[in-house]
């Protein structure tokens, strides 16, 4: 195979495996259900603009896995997911204050290199993903809407300028333990927490901007001091519980 034809396939493969990988996170997230019949391979193919042969490969990935299966003239069909053992962070929980701390302990290792990665290796189309999911967050700040999607897909987006596919992989992986502290607080999922971080947009833009720069020491010294404030209130948080606690047990 010469290195043009081979280079054709690489390509494929790697089509298959992005197309794979967001079907198998709409599975994942309950987009599809089990007994769902999934979007036809001709929709696929004018949604991710390839070839149905590239639709196929990244259903040939997901049948592998268990995740789908095919009715021969009927389509695509999401099967119950497999059950997961041991799965990494599965005891992650939005009712345990110190969960949250321990996650943020990781988050600021992860998301601190993470930014300078980003600063390093963005792509002018990565930078768009950036500045769209920063300007959305200050659109849910003015009209007073929940922030918790658009502050996610911001360090998503950033996690993916890294080039190193590991690390988006990863912060979905730990989503659910991505939350706000109003549901520490008592309030509905998704509220935001009485004392919510003020300056959320302005420390965002700092990062955003080193990054745009391409300052990656920079971009990582910004990281550190948002995630840093962030698991500050949070110890805040828990000191002030343990405080209530122990004056509601001495009454």
């Amino acid at each position: 195979m010469d290195v043009e034809s081979k280079a054709g396939v690489e390509h494929g493969k790697s089509l298959a495996s992005k197309i794979s990988s967001a079907l198998r996170r709409d599975l994942m997230e309950g987009v599809f259900r089990p007994g769902d019949r999934l979007p036809s391979e001709s929709a696929l193919s004018r949604e991710y603009s390839v070839s149905r042969t590239v639709v196929r490969e990244a259903v040939a990935i997901l049948r592998a896995d268990g995740l789908v299966h095919a009715r021969k003239g009927a389509g695509i069909y999401a099967l119950e997911l497999p059950q997961e053992q041991d799965k990494p962070f599965k005891d992650l929980t939005t009712e345990r204050i110190s969960s949250v701390i321990e996650l943020l302990e990781l988050r600021t290792v992860f998301e601190v290199e993470s930014a300078g990665l980003a600063a390093s290796r963005r792509s002018a189309t990565q930078i768009e993903a950036i500045l769209d999911a920063h300007r959305k967050i200050g659109e849910c700040l003015a009209t007073g809407m929940p922030t918790r999607d658009a502050d996610f897909n911001l360090h998503f987006a950033i996690a993916e300028a890294t080039q190193n596919r590991r690390f988006p992989e990863f912060l979905q992986l730990i989503r659910s333990g991505i939350i706000p502290r109003g549901e520490l607080q008592g309030a509905a999922p998704g509220s935001r927490p009485k004392d919510y971080n003020l300056h959320l947009q302005e420390e965002h833009g700092l990062i955003v901007d080193a990054i745009i720069e391409g300052d990656a020491d920079l971009a990582r010294e910004r990281m550190r001091a948002h995630l840093r404030g962030s698991l500050e209130r949070y110890k805040l948080l828990l000191r002030s519980k343990t405080k209530d606690s122990e004056e509601i047990t001495q009454s």
